[in-house]
C-alpha cells in the first residue's frame, strides 16, 4: 500500500502546490495591476504565468522524484528530462520577464516624451535588445541543455582544444549573417533608419515595418512588403523622410500653353490651399520652371506636417487647378497647332505659305536688272 500512496502523494502534491501557488501568484498581479493601472508591469507578468508554473512544476518533481521511488529502473532518463524540461522553462520565463519589464520601460518613456521620432527610435532599440537577450538567453539554455549529457561534458576538453579552427570556419561561413547582425545593431543605436519611418528605397516608396538582427521589412503604400538584408542601408544610400521633422515640401507640375494666366493660377493655388485642410499653412508658390517650343513648366511649391498629407496636398491640388483650367481657361491647356500660324507684322500671305513657294515682302524694293 505504501508503494502505491507514495508516488501519488509525491506527484499529485507537487501538480496540486504549483497549482496554488500559480494561482496565487496571478492573483497577486492582478491586485498589483488595479492598484497601479498607470504601470503596465504587472499585467505583461502575467503572460509568463504558464513558464512558471512549468518552473515550479518541473523543480518539485525533480526534487521529489527520489522520495517517489517511481520506475526506479528509468529514474536517469526521467531526470533527465526533468532537468531539460526545468532548464527550457526557466529560459523561456527569463525571456518573458524581460519582455516585460522592457515594454514597460517603453511604455513609460513614449508617455513622457512626445517627439514621435525619439519614440520610434526608442521604439526600434528596446526591439533590437529583445531579440538580442532571447538569442543570448535561447543559446545559454540550449549549452545547459548539452551539459547535461555526460558524454558532451567528456568532449568538451576537445571541442576547447579545436574552437580556434571552428571560429574561423564558422566565421567564413557566416560572414554575411553576420555584418547583418553587426548592421542590425548599427542602426538600431546609430539612429539611422526607425520601425515607423518613411523612406524611400529602390524607388519604392514605404514605411518601415520591421527591423530584425539580420533582415528590415518595408511596407508600401499599395500593402505590398519588401524585405531587404539590415546590410544594405549600412552600404547604400536611401531616402529617410522621417529623419529630423516629418514636415515636407512638395511640387507638383503642369504643362500649359504659354497663354497660360500663371497670375489666376497663383490666385486659384491659394483658394485651393485654403480648403484643403491637410496643408500645414507654411508655404506655397507658383513659377514657370521652364518652357518648350510648344507648352512651359509651371511648378507649385506645397507644404504639409508629414509624408502622408503631402501626397494628399498634392493630388487635391494638382486635380483642383486641372479642372479649373478646364473650366474657365480652356486655352491654357497644352494643344497642337492643325491650322496656319499666326503671320509677323509686316508681311502678307503669299505663294511663301505653300509648299514650293517663294518669300515676298510688303513694300520691296525690285533691284535693277544687269
Amino acid at each position: 500500500m505504501e508503494n502505491l500512496l507514495r508516488p501519488v502523494i509525491v506527484v499529485g502534491g507537487s501538480v496540486v502546490l504549483t497549482v496554488l501557488i500559480g494561482w496565487a501568484t496571478d492573483r497577486l498581479l492582478c491586485k498589483a495591476d488595479r492598484r497601479h493601472p498607470e504601470t503596465p508591469l504587472w499585467g505583461l507578468l502575467r503572460r509568463g504565468r504558464i513558464p512558471y508554473q512549468l518552473v515550479l512544476a518541473a523543480a518539485m518533481l525533480r526534487g521529489s522524484y527520489d522520495a517517489a521511488r517511481l520506475l526506479q529502473d528509468h529514474r536517469t532518463g526521467i531526470g533527465q528530462a526533468l532537468t531539460l524540461v526545468l532548464i527550457g522553462a526557466t529560459a523561456w520565463l527569463v525571456i518573458r520577464i524581460a519582455a516585460a519589464i522592457v515594454e514597460t520601460s517603453y511604455s513609460r518613456y513614449a508617455r513622457m516624451h512626445h517627439d514621435p521620432a525619439r519614440v520610434r527610435r526608442v521604439r526600434t532599440q528596446v526591439t533590437l535588445i529583445m531579440r538580442v537577450v532571447s538569442a543570448v538567453v535561447g543559446v545559454v539554455a540550449a549549452a545547459s541543455m548539452l551539459l547535461t549529457f555526460p558524454p558532451m561534458r567528456a568532449a568538451g576538453a576537445s571541442l576547447l582544444a579545436s574552437a580556434g579552427l571552428l571560429g574561423i570556419v564558422a566565421g567564413v561561413a557566416a560572414q554575411s549573417t553576420l555584418s547583418n547582425m553587426f548592421a542590425g545593431l548599427q542602426i538600431a543605436f546609430g539612429d539611422m533608419v526607425r520601425i515607423g519611418d518613411t523612406v524611400v528605397v529602390d524607388g519604392e516608396w514605404g514605411t518601415v515595418e520591421e527591423i530584425t538582427l539580420t533582415f528590415l521589412t518595408v511596407r508600401t503604400w499599395d500593402e505590398r512588403r519588401i524585405t531587404m538584408p539590415v546590410s544594405y542601408f549600412t552600404s547604400k544610400p536611401f531616402e529617410n523622410w522621417s529623419r529630423g521633422t516629418p514636415q515636407m515640401t512638395g511640387i507638383v507640375y503642369w504643362h500649359v500653353d504659354h497663354n497660360a494666366p500663371v497670375e489666376l493660377m497663383r490666385e486659384k493655388l491659394r483658394d485651393i490651399l485654403r480648403e484643403c485642410p491637410a496643408w500645414d499653412g507654411r508655404a506655397c508658390g507658383l513659377d514657370v520652371t521652364d518652357t518648350t517650343p510648344n507648352t512651359m513648366q509651371v511648378r507649385a511649391l506645397v507644404t504639409a506636417k508629414d509624408a502622408d498629407d503631402i501626397w494628399t496636398v498634392r493630388v487635391r491640388v494638382r486635380e483642383e487647378m486641372i479642372r479649373w483650367l478646364s473650366r474657365e481657361h480652356t486655352y491654357a491647356l497644352p494643344k497642337v497647332n492643325t491650322s496656319d500660324a499666326a503671320q509677323p507684322p509686316g508681311r502678307l500671305p503669299g505663294p511663301s505659305d505653300s509648299p514650293g513657294g517663294t518669300v515676298r515682302r510688303v513694300h520691296e524694293t525690285p533691284r535693277p536688272a544687269r
